[in-house]
C-alpha cells in the first residue's frame, strides 16, 4: 500500500506560477483525506501559499500535506499552523558569486530579450533562480521561449564551470535554478523519506518532466515509482484513479457498511 503521493507543482498540479483550479483543489483535498501528500517544486514558499494553500480548505486534512520549496532545501509541515522544519540557505558571499556568474553566463550566451515581465533574478534564500522573461511573464510567452530546453542548456553549459561548487538545474518553462550541490528532486524525496519515515517503495512521484533533462528526472534516481503526466488535466485523472484504488483497498467493517446505507 502506498503511503505518500509526491507531486511536482508547475505543469503538474497547476500551470506555471498559476493557482490550482477548482477541480484540482477539490481532488487534492479528497486525496488528502485518504493518504499523505507532498509537493516538491523549485518555487519559493510564497508561490506555494499563492498557488496551493490559498485554494485548499483549511481543515485537519492539511496535516497530511507536506510542502518542499526550492527542491528540498526547505521543508514545511502543518501542525496548528505551517511550520518550517529547516532551511538550508546560502551565505551572502555565495549569493553574490552565483548572481555574478549567472549574469556573465547569460551575457556570453548572447540571448536578447525584447520585453521582460518583472525581475529576471530572484533570491529564494536557499536557491537563486533566473527567469528568462521575468518573474511575472505570461504563460503563453514562456511556453514559446524555450520549448526544447536548448536555450537554457546553452546557458547551463557556460555557467557550470563558473560555479562548480553549486548545482545548476533547469526549472519550470524558462528558469535556471542554482542550489547547493546535490539539491534536486531526488534530494527532496530523500528528505521526505528521512523526515516522515516513509520508504521509497511506499511513495509515488507524479510529474510532467520525468524525461531525461527534465526537472523531475532526478526523482527516477531514487527508485520511486514515477508517473509521467502531460499537464494538470491528466494529473486530475491520475488522482481520481489513486483515490479509487486506495479507497478500494480499505477494509469496510460492519459499522462502515451500516453508515453507508
Amino acid at each position: 500500500m502506498k503511503k505518500l503521493i509526491v507531486f511536482d507543482l508547475d505543469g503538474t498540479l497547476a500551470e506555471s506560477k498559476s493557482s490550482l483550479d477548482a477541480e484540482m483543489a477539490t481532488l487534492l483535498s479528497a486525496l488528502l483525506g485518504v493518504v499523505k501528500v507532498a509537493i516538491i517544486s523549485g518555487g519559493a514558499w510564497p508561490q506555494f501559499e499563492k498557488q496551493v494553500l490559498a485554494n485548499l480548505p483549511h481543515d485537519e486534512r492539511l496535516k497530511n500535506l507536506f510542502l518542499i520549496p526550492t527542491d528540498g532545501t526547505k521543508f514545511y509541515q502543518y501542525k496548528t499552523g505551517w511550520e518550517k522544519l529547516y532551511s538550508e540557505d546560502f551565505t551572502a558571499g555565495e549569493k553574490e558569486k552565483i548572481i555574478d556568474s549567472l549574469k556573465k553566463a547569460i551575457g556570453l550566451a548572447a540571448f536578447k530579450f525584447e520585453k521582460l515581465w518583472g525581475e529576471q533574478m530572484e533570491d529564494r534564500g536557499s536557491q537563486i533562480t533566473w527567469s528568462a522573461l521575468g518573474q511575472q511573464a505570461p504563460l503563453e510567452e514562456k511556453k514559446k521561449w524555450d520549448p526544447d530546453f536548448a536555450k537554457r542548456q546553452k546557458i547551463k553549459t557556460i555557467l557550470g564551470p563558473l560555479i562548480p561548487e553549486f548545482s545548476v538545474g533547469l526549472g519550470g518553462t524558462t528558469s535556471i535554478d542554482v542550489t547547493k550541490p546535490g539539491i534536486d528532486k531526488a534530494y527532496g524525496i530523500g528528505k521526505l523519506r528521512d523526515t516522515l519515515g516513509i520508504t521509497i517503495a511506499e511513495m509515488i512521484y507524479i510529474g510532467d518532466a520525468l524525461f531525461a533533462g527534465g526537472n523531475d528526472y532526478p526523482a527516477r534516481k531514487t527508485g520511486v515509482v514515477c508517473i509521467q503526466v502531460r499537464d494538470p488535466d491528466e494529473t486530475k485523472r491520475v488522482i481520481e484513479a489513486i483515490i479509487a484504488c486506495l479507497k478500494g483497498g480499505q477494509q469496510t467493517g460492519p459499522k462502515d457498511e451500516e453508515e453507508s446505507r
